[in-house]
């Protein structure tokens, strides 16, 4: 048989006893590793004491609702301005002078990369309008050295067609020229 469990409404409420805190700033110093704490404990509330099991927000016993018991208990804390104090932390813990000097360092690497690409590109179209015409060049010398070789071929046949008709016409007169201007030897 399963157990049935009854809800009961509690007719009234048992205040707990909780330990004194007591409530100190400490004014952050640049050489304390700690120098980003504050603590400030909160307002105790007296003796009127809310029992409730939920506590009311409009209730007056609402620990932090009477501005006068908050303003009173934290006359150290309140005058400082808790947005000012974390600009003025934060500020100081990220430096922006590494980080702004990096980002000139990128963008002056990033202008000489560019340039450099440009130089380069600019290189290389140089590079391969003198490489077109060396070629061209190269085939012109090329085409120059095949005539100049056919021309030297048909002067050499031409020389040797003469000397042959000198040598059959002309035989004493012939070997008389050669003996007192004799061929080159190629050696």
């Amino acid at each position: 048989m399963p157990a049935t469990y009854i809800y009961r409404q509690p007719t009234e409420a048992v205040p707990l006893a909780m330990p004194h805190k007591t409530q100190y700033y400490t004014q952050p110093t640049q050489s304390s590793p700690y120098s980003g704490r504050m603590a400030v404990s909160p307002p105790e509330a007296g003796s009127s004491v809310n029992t409730s099991a939920v506590p009311s927000l409009t209730s007056g016993s609402y620990v932090g609702s009477n501005p006068a018991d908050y303003e009173s208990s934290h006359a150290g804390a309140a005058s400082v301005d808790m947005v000012d104090m974390m600009h003025v932390r934060l500020s100081s813990a990220i430096n922006p002078l590494p980080l702004d000097r990096s980002l000139v360092r990128q963008a002056q690497t990033s202008g000489q990369l560019n340039a450099k690409n440009r130089e380069l590109a600019e290189l290389q179209a140089l590079a391969q309008r003198r490489l077109k015409s060396t070629r061209a060049n190269f085939t012109d010398g090329m085409n120059a050295a095949k005539e100049v070789k056919r021309d030297l071929e048909w002067t050499q046949k031409r020389v040797t067609d003469l000397k042959t008709k000198a040598n059959r016409r002309y035989p004493t007169s012939y070997h008389r020229a050669n003996a007192k201007y004799p061929i080159p030897v190629d050696s």
